[in-house]
């Protein structure tokens, strides 16, 4: 039924609690999880001005390497073949872009990640992506 899984994380708990439930649904499939973090550096620098656009996404970066390599670390426990890939963008176009391009059969995600004021303000990805998706999209509550 599902040969590939979408797991998007931006290494908060609640992305944990989602990989979770994505490796084990991929493991009862035998599919292929896909972990992907998006670099959202247009929001990042309207809070860190200060910080040259490079930089910042070079550690952004970084830091989506080490939460998908999270993901690819937990699903490998279970024997889960897993792709890792890191993006730039915005956040739900990026992963919607991704699910099309990789043949993605269901995204699994947390109901909220990182919070800020900006979730209030535009809405959550989740929730954008749950109303915009072409494929089925699983929701975890995190912890």
């Amino acid at each position: 039924m599902y040969e590939r899984i979408l797991v998007p994380t931006d290494g908060s708990e609640c992305a944990a609690a989602a990989t979770e439930h994505a490796v084990t649904i991929a493991d009862r499939f035998d599919a292929t999880l896909h972990a992907c973090y998006v670099v959202d550096v247009d929001a990042v620098a309207h809070a860190a001005p200060e910080l040259s656009l490079d930089d910042l996404r070079e550690t952004l970066r970084e830091e989506g390497a080490a939460a998908t390599a999270a993901v690819a670390e937990r699903a490998t426990e279970s024997g889960v073949e897993t792709v890792e890939t890191v993006r730039e963008g915005i956040p739900e176009e990026a992963i919607r872009e991704y699910a099309d391009e990789a043949g993605i059969d269901l995204i699994v995600m947390g109901t909220h990640g990182r919070q800020g004021l900006d979730r209030y303000l535009v809405g959550s990805v989740t929730e954008r992506l749950v109303r915009r998706s072409d494929v089925p999209v699983v929701t975890v509550r995190g912890p």
